[in-house]
């Protein structure tokens, strides 16, 4: 499964190729609102992906694009992940945010934690 690190993405939100991914933020509402990288959609499955019910993200597929990459966001990555599946086995090209919004937000900040954690991504 594909994923993408939060310095990789920033490339590609700032890149002038025309190339940028859709972001689709699977987090609750209230988490969306309260922080999410700019140009998110939120579609809130996270609770639902995280008990296991792919049904809800699937009923909402027509409100992703098939003509540009997306790149799957919540919290921690986890559950992107299973979002990312259900989106690839879609014909999708998706791919996880490493980290989700943590792995984000420690990369807009320089963080300690998210250098070590980006040198043990490099290290796979």
């Amino acid at each position: 499964m594909s994923s993408i690190r939060p310095e990789e993405l920033d490339d590609r939100l700032g890149s002038a190729a025309g190339d940028e991914p859709f972001l689709l933020d699977i987090r609750p509402v209230s988490a969306f609102e309260s922080g999410a990288i700019d140009q998110s959609h939120n579609i809130p499955v996270y609770n639902d992906l995280r008990r296991g019910d792919e049904s809800a993200l699937r009923s909402r597929l027509g409100d992703v694009p098939t003509d540009r990459d997306v790149v799957v966001v919540c919290k921690m990555g986890v559950v992107a992940r299973r979002a990312t599946k259900v989106l690839s086995d879609e014909g999708y090209d998706a791919m996880t945010l490493l980290g989700g919004m943590s792995g984000w937000t420690g990369y807009q900040r320089g963080s300690l934690g998210y250098r070590l954690r980006s040198l043990v991504w490099s290290l796979r």
